[in-house]
């Protein structure tokens, strides 16, 4: 075609109207939009990875749950702010079986995709105590959790965890912990473009290092099950991955059902607040909350004001596909393969 290559001209006239300042710092949506933009433009289909999904089709399940929620007449309800009961059990049998960790379905909340529990955490551990207003993110991880921390006025910092693999690592995080500021931990295990896994001592030093000084950790699950390695995706039955549930009493899961689940067009997520953190009281969520509770503040003042719950038939959906997946009888982790072997080509 003779109007490829794109002229830069184009690309750069493009980014100005998408408010694109700079490639290196776009939003991968920001990047969607260009790439559909110049498609577009020169009619010419392009080899799409932006997005890190491989175009699965979401389970016949979800999609069976939700429409029979919708036909029951869910969309003239309001959605409990807490999640429907059947969806926060079988986040929390996922937990137990599946990371043979236990979190009471009271911290298992569901809410609108992963990146709305992100920035919810965000609001209440870094308005916890008055003297640490930082996140450290440790990379590589989802680009967009930094903008959301921009979003909001808030604090971060980061590292590429490549040169602190194993012992090392304990050295580079008290390094910045030292200083007393960091509030919260981030980061994705399994980790995107990498794939890069933490290791059980790895988490370890993270779990220590949180209690010693007093660090939320968000640990992110989008791609949970991917390390095709081993296989993590039979219900109760061992190997289960690594996670920093295991040393610390400090921590949210951030859990998705856009990768996971192929589920990304519905929205649907969760947090899962360990049972400690859940009920710790913090004085200084006084200064924005009407609750000095973890988990309540997060319940009562974050989720209500931000989108009041979400939507009952997502909801529906995810519940059937996890107590599925949780009876064994829809394994998860085969569909999910095409991800290894797209990352292999």
């Amino acid at each position: 075609m003779d109007s490829l290559p794109i002229n830069q001209e184009v690309v750069l006239q493009v980014r100005e109207e998408l408010g694109i300042k700079t490639l290196a710092q776009a939003s991968i949506r920001q990047i969607v939009q260009l790439a559909d933009r110049l498609q577009k433009m020169y009619q010419v289909d392009f080899i799409r990875t932006e997005m890190g999904v491989p175009g699965l089709a979401a389970p016949q399940i979800g999609t069976d749950a939700e429409i029979t929620a919708l036909r029951s007449g869910v969309a003239s309800v309001y959605p409990p702010i807490q999640g429907i009961e059947p969806l926060k059990q079988e986040l929390s049998r996922f937990a137990r079986l599946f990371l043979d960790i236990d979190v009471a379905p009271t911290g298992c909340i569901p809410t609108v995709g992963a990146m709305q529990s992100s920035m919810l955490v965000f609001l209440v551990a870094n308005r916890r105590d008055k003297n640490k207003d930082t996140t450290l993110f440790i990379d590589p991880g989802f680009p967009v959790q930094k903008r959301q921390l921009g979003v909001l006025g808030m604090k971060y910092e980061s590292f590429d965890i490549y040169d602190y693999r194993g012992d090392k690592l304990r050295a580079k995080l008290e390094s910045y912990l030292e200083k007393g500021h960091i509030s919260t931990f981030l980061y994705s295990t399994p980790n995107n473009p990498a794939w890069i896994s933490f290791t059980e001592k790895e988490l370890s030093i993270i779990g220590e290092l949180a209690n010693k000084y007093d660090v939320v950790v968000l640990e992110d699950l989008a791609y949970f099950g991917m390390d095709f390695r081993q296989d993590y995706g039979q219900p109760g039955r061992a190997p289960y991955p690594a996670t920093v549930a295991r040393y610390t009493d400090n921590y949210v899961l951030l859990f998705s059902s856009s990768k996971v689940f192929s589920y990304a067009g519905q929205r649907i997520g969760a947090m899962l607040i360990s049972d400690g953190l859940y009920n710790r009281q913090f004085a200084d969520l006084n200064r924005n909350f009407s609750i000095d509770k973890f988990g309540p503040a997060i319940l009562q003042d974050a989720i209500y004001t931000s989108s009041a719950g979400t939507a009952h038939s997502s909801q529906a959906a995810l519940a059937a596909i996890l107590k599925a997946v949780n009876e064994g009888a829809y394994d998860f982790v085969a569909p999910l393969k095409e991800y290894g072997q797209r990352a292999a080509s």
